[in-house]
């Protein structure tokens, strides 16, 4: 039974991987995960500097799901190359390096940084504010996401994602964009825009007013976009957005996800990417599943 999907030249022994900002580097889940049964950890955001992130509160709860505003808050490229990547080298798991910015220039300076790192591919995160286009971001204009994936790929040593953002009016056009600039992957869906108030103190739930949204509640949205991107372009696509089991992960493939990556589900339950990847192994052998690549795209009518 062969588990193996291969993305951009790089093999990974299973398609699971944990989602950006769910997972830091892998450093506190790794009490209860065995981060060597995972195809992939993808790490939190990275920038050229430090970023302190929002103000607090800037979590909270809703049906199905959950709201954040972090901002993205790391410790800066500097600090990530001596401190994590060395962690993370130690596990036979592939290294996916998320990387955010606010213009080119600091999406560059990162990219750049990692060029002589041991790092498999970088994600490359266009859902942060672009100072430079009035504060639209990158992955919603398809003009301003075909620039940054043409810069990204100029500079980058490792194979690229392009993390798109579903706050979009239609998928496939940046989907197509990316692909046009030579982006290597995609992954989606990001968070989608929410807003929670307090009826009792009558004031946002949020002190960023609005947040991403994630969990299982955005799960028939991500589906829908994956299979509307991967019916698009020729690219692979890694599919997340809510997903909470083994059988939500094979909705994914069978939608045309070549991988998945976990991300809300990690804080209930931080054993939770171990587990999808075991119950995609007894799916298949319940469905008499050799390859599983006969699961990717393989819905019908």
């Amino acid at each position: 039974m062969k588990t193996n999907v291969t993305i951009a030249g790089v093999t990974f022994k299973n398609p699971v991987m944990t989602a950006s900002g769910t997972f830091g580097s892998g450093m506190e889940y790794s009490e209860f995960v065995d981060l060597n049964k995972l195809g992939a950890v993808v790490t939190k955001g990275v920038a050229n500097v430090a970023w302190p992130g929002n103000p607090t509160p800037r979590v909270a709860e809703t049906h199905g799901g959950m709201l954040n505003a972090i901002g993205l808050q790391n410790p800066g490229i500097d600090v990530f190359i001596k401190r994590d990547i060395p962690f993370l080298r130690q596990f036979d798991t592939k290294i996916i390096v998320n990387v955010c910015g606010k213009t080119v220039e600091d999406y560059l300076e990162v990219v750049e940084k990692l060029s002589d790192q041991p790092v498999d591919l970088l994600e490359i995160n266009v859902s942060c504010p672009n100072v430079k286009e009035g504060a639209i971001a990158f992955g919603q204009k398809a003009d301003a996401l075909y620039g940054i994936t043409e810069q990204v790929k100029k500079h980058a040593a490792q194979p690229v994602i392009m993390k798109l953002s579903p706050n979009v009016t239609d998928i496939t056009e940046m989907a197509r964009a990316a692909e046009a600039a030579g982006a290597d992957a995609l992954s989606m869906i990001n968070t989608i825009t929410g807003m929670k108030i307090d009826v009792h103190k009558r004031c946002f739930a949020l002190a960023n007013r609005t947040g991403g949204l994630s969990g299982p509640a955005i799960k028939p949205v991500a589906v829908r976009m994956v299979y509307q991107a991967a019916q698009t372009v020729k690219i692979p696509v890694i599919g997340m957005g809510g997903i909470a089991c083994a059988e939500d992960a094979v909705e994914f493939l069978l939608a045309g996800a070549t991988a998945v990556s976990v991300g809300a589900m990690n804080f209930v339950n931080p054993y939770i990417t171990e587990e999808i990847a075991e119950g995609i192994e007894n799916y298949m052998r319940q469905y008499h599943v050799e390859d599983i690549r006969e699961l990717i795209g393989a819905v019908h009518e």
